[in-house]
């Protein structure tokens, strides 16, 4: 096969279903070869269209998308031999075992026939299921699935990598699991990531640059670092001790800022100059009774916000974990 960089060119791309919505409405994304790409949106933003064109299950409505330096309509056979991708939904046989399931795939993928029980024993390793690898995918709890899917993914070493929400459900240790092994990836093998995901949390730690997509329209890209820079000022976050005590607590910080939506505190993104001094100060003039008081740096979910008007689903879940 012809030598390619691994990388993704994405320009105009417009992917319209029939009697239904633009779902992806003109985007243009580069990702370097070896980088890891986080792609931030809300049910429904056209994350996953996107994914499903650049992977050739989808044609584009307009536009051009090159994977790996091929054009994903007109050379589709050679996007698919560069590509490993790991969906939302793992398609999976309940009565296959895992290992089963790995032979199967690299044969499938081509892999030569004596490297095909290697390279399934080490993937089953790495993914964290060598003591499961012999049981039935019946048994697997979600968090072995997502990781058995992720070596199915992996079994042809792909040189790009599509991994389309993969830790959606999953706890905390499977979760940081797989972060550790995308992360691996990218750092010893330079495999191009391209990540979907409702955590910002996952975005901030694995990706080195993110998209933020909205409506299908990109409304926001750059680095973690960068995007964040942009919103600037700090928040304030208010416990109220009491919680009639809410919009007493807003009314008191209505004056320093501008109110952010959220449920679980009273929040508002300060004004240029004030600090929690200027707060701790006037809570103490006033009498205002509030059970914790916090000052944040601006986060990704801060980014979103200010971007979309809303927070992003799987922030809420990250707040509840936290």
């Amino acid at each position: 096969m012809e030598e390619r960089a691994n990388g993704i060119e994405v320009h105009g791309l417009v992917r319209e279903y029939k009697k239904g919505p633009r779902a992806v409405d003109g985007i243009d994304i580069t990702v370097a070869p070896g980088e890891i790409y986080g792609f931030l949106g809300p049910n429904g933003a056209g994350k996953s269209t996107t994914v499903h064109v650049l992977t050739t299950l989808l044609p584009p409505t307009a536009g051009t998308a090159r994977v790996g330096g091929y054009d994903v309509v007109k050379e589709g056979p050679k996007v698919r031999s560069m590509i490993g991708v790991a969906l939302q939904e793992a398609a999976l046989d309940p009565l296959l075992t895992g290992r089963d399931h790995l032979r199967l795939q690299a044969t499938l993928q081509g892999v030569r026939k004596h490297r095909r029980k290697v390279q399934a024993d080490e993937l089953l390793i790495r993914v964290g299921l060598a003591d499961a690898a012999d049981r039935k995918v019946s048994g697997y709890s979600g968090g072995m699935k997502r990781r058995l899917d992720l070596a199915l993914a992996l079994v042809h070493m792909p040189r790009i990598l599509f991994l389309d929400e993969p830790t959606t459900g999953l706890d905390p240790q499977s979760r940081t699991a797989l972060w550790e092994e995308v992360a691996r990836l990218r750092r010893e093998e330079g495999v191009t990531v391209f990540l979907t995901t409702q955590y910002l949390e996952e975005a901030d730690v694995l990706a080195d640059r993110v998209g933020i997509i909205d409506q299908g329209k990109i409304v926001a890209e750059g680095t973690p670092a960068e995007l964040k820079a942009e919103i600037g000022r700090p928040s304030v976050h208010a416990i109220p001790r009491d919680e009639q005590d809410r919009e007493k607590i807003a009314a008191f910080l209505a004056p320093f800022g501008e109110r952010l939506d959220t449920t679980r505190d009273v929040a508002v993104r300060l004004r240029d100059g004030l600090g929690l001094t200027d707060i701790v100060r006037a809570v103490d003039a006033n009498g205002v009774d509030i059970a914790d008081l916090e000052l944040r740096a601006p986060s990704l979910d801060d980014v979103f916000l200010a971007k979309t008007g809303r927070t992003l689903e799987g922030a809420a879940e990250e707040t509840e974990a936290r």
